[in-house]
């Protein structure tokens, strides 16, 4: 039995001293992984390189990153990305309305204009990728670049240029070089796939939906005032509607909220009845509601049971 304490943040530069470290912090900060997604977050923290998460929708990607945050204590940075993303919102950009009050001060006062303090730190705003390079505290801050694979190329292509070095340029002011690079996730639904020289400069995990076991465990973690019964049949049941060749199989949160629901409802186990009103809170599209009600709701509750 490990003598660590899992809640405390991983000390030394080169991070986590082993796997089960990793998977026991995780724990403690209510996420449960598998071997191998904790041995590439491990890797990531030793080996200082990026981890690029991909996975179906809402199979907690992005919860790595912030339990990474928490674990560590460090600043959590986000960058959402989407089409048409640019420097501005991802980088830096100068906050022009300050400028312009500030020139106005200074001819109301009859004082001269110094157009190097126009292009001054006072003046900049960091966005997430300068922050995370930039950072001066004594913990490294934890980037998660999102649904990376929502951005266009250029942009793709200049987030590699950046994670090459950790270095980034304003003309205006000179490089910033991260003293310690910031830890890294990047995620991706794979909506389109990922340049090939961006998953080199990263390490790479594929996620899985969660299997029975684990979902339970998910479950017993994430909503742990559900009755054990209860949370064996939503487990299993959910096991069930994934193998429904589904247009949006759920993932862990609608599996979550689904079980949140039932427990706001005073249900301590599940019936046709139950399942058949609370389709919505586990299937957001109205074309698998109808696959698995044609199915058969039953099969469903069987199928819960039989985990029971």
């Amino acid at each position: 039995m490990s003598t660590l304490d899992p809640t405390a943040p991983p000390v030394g530069p080169r991070g986590p001293a082993s796997v089960a470290e990793v998977a026991e912090a995780l724990v403690a900060h209510d996420y449960v992984a598998d071997e191998g997604l904790a041995t590439a977050i491990f890797l990531a923290l030793r080996l200082g390189r990026p981890l690029l998460l991909e996975g179906e929708a809402g199979v907690g990607k992005t919860e790595v990153a912030k339990v990474l945050a928490r674990w560590t204590g460090a600043e959590f940075l986000r960058l959402q990305c989407y089409e048409g993303i640019d420097v501005g919102q991802a980088v830096y950009e100068w906050d022009y309305s300050r400028q312009l009050l500030h020139l106005r001060a200074v001819e109301a006062g009859g004082g001269q204009i110094d157009e190097d303090e126009l292009y001054s730190e006072r003046f900049l705003v960091r966005r997430p990728l300068l922050r995370a390079i930039a950072g001066e505290g004594s913990v490294p801050p934890v980037l998660l670049v999102d649904e990376v694979d929502r951005a266009d190329d250029e942009f793709e292509a200049f987030l590699l240029e950046i994670l090459s070095d950790y270095s980034v340029t304003v003309p205006e002011l000179g490089t910033f070089h991260a003293a310690t690079p910031p830890v890294v996730v990047l995620t991706s639904n794979r909506t389109r796939d990922v340049h090939d020289a961006l998953k080199r400069r990263c390490l790479y995990h594929w996620i899985e939906h969660p299997d029975f076991a684990r979902e339970l465990a998910i479950l017993r973690a994430r909503v742990p005032h559900v009755p054990e019964v209860l949370a064996r049949q939503v487990a299993g049941a959910v096991e069930a509607l994934r193998g429904l060749e589904l247009y949006k199989p759920p993932g862990v949160a609608e599996t979550i909220d689904w079980t949140q629901a039932l427990v706001a409802l005073d249900r301590s186990a599940l019936d046709v009845a139950t399942v058949d009103a609370t389709l919505g809170t586990v299937l957001k599209y109205r074309e698998d509601q109808e696959r698995v009600r044609g199915t058969g709701l039953d099969r469903v509750v069987e199928a819960a049971h039989a985990r029971a």
